[in-house]
């Protein structure tokens, strides 16, 4: 038994080996460590020392969008896929014009109109200038956490919405057989299903709201990309903030990717029937 083991794991080690010597993957890996060295040793990195505090300000404004809005925003999906697919029409209309505006508008145009707009009124009523919530209503960073958060929805609604109706209804009859309620049904078999088919595409829409993060600077939020834009307005540097946050953002993509697939891999052993 322990050789077959040791054969197996000699197997898997010689198979990681080969991916490694791929041309596909060793050729990306050299042309990193290359141009790594030449930045490093040819462009000029001194403004980090001025610049890292606001740098990682910037990067944990960042990282708590994304985290944020995308949690957010997929709590928010689930009701609207839903109804979308069970009704009723007076839930399922207005669920179905929702991701319709949003995912037809540009999110700049919704973030402007959130801030610009929204916020601008809030100064006319006394009895909001005079809440307690007014020194953060006057602030930036809630309108660009709802503006992310309702993009999110909108496009992951959607999403589950074709993942709850690709959920075989064999299933749901089976449940119904076995006498659980549509509460019980809904928790272990429909869901899990609906995650289980929805999870590569959230896995490319939690990188796209990565992506979008840096519209947030165009209403005064400080990310990781505006202070990149800082540094280049004060230092005359172009290349160098913009190389390091596209290496930021890929780093990020990377963690997000590998977060979902450990989360895909553990569901694929786990059949919600197996739960009931």
């Amino acid at each position: 038994m322990s050789s077959a083991l040791d054969a197996t794991a000699r197997e898997a080690r010689a198979g990681t080996r080969r991916r490694w010597l791929d041309a596909g993957t060793l050729t990306p890996v050299i042309a990193a460590i290359l141009f790594g060295t030449y930045a490093a040793l040819q462009m000029r990195w001194d403004w980090l020392e001025t610049y890292y505090p606001l740098l990682l300000r910037g990067l944990g404004m960042t990282v708590l969008l994304v985290v944020v809005t995308s949690s957010l925003g997929m709590l928010l999906a689930i009701p609207i896929g839903l109804v979308q697919v069970v009704g009723p029409k007076w839930l399922a209309l207005p669920a179905r014009a929702f991701c319709t505006v949003i995912r037809g508008t540009p999110l700049l145009l919704q973030l402007w109109l959130l801030y610009y707009g929204l916020g601008s009124l809030f100064p006319q009523f006394p009895w909001i200038r005079d809440s307690a919530l007014w020194p953060i209503l006057r602030q930036a960073w809630p309108y660009a956490f709802l503006g992310l958060t309702l993009s999110y929805a909108a496009y992951e609604g959607e999403v589950f919405r074709g993942a709850f109706k690709g959920v075989p209804k064999g299933q749901l009859d089976a449940a119904r057989a076995y006498g659980m309620s549509g509460l019980l049904m809904f928790r272990r078999i429909w869901l899990p299903q609906a995650f289980k088919r929805a999870m590569p595409t959230l896995a490319g829409e939690t990188i796209l709201q990565l992506k979008a993060t840096p519209l947030v600077a165009t209403i005064t939020v400080i990310d990781v990309y505006s202070v990149a834009a800082q540094v280049r307005q004060q230092t005359y540097l172009t290349y160098e903030p913009l190389l390091l946050i596209s290496a930021i953002y890929i780093l990020m993509a990377v963690v997000i990717t590998k977060v979902f697939a450990r989360l895909s891999g553990q569901g694929q052993d786990n059949t919600a029937l197996s739960k009931s």
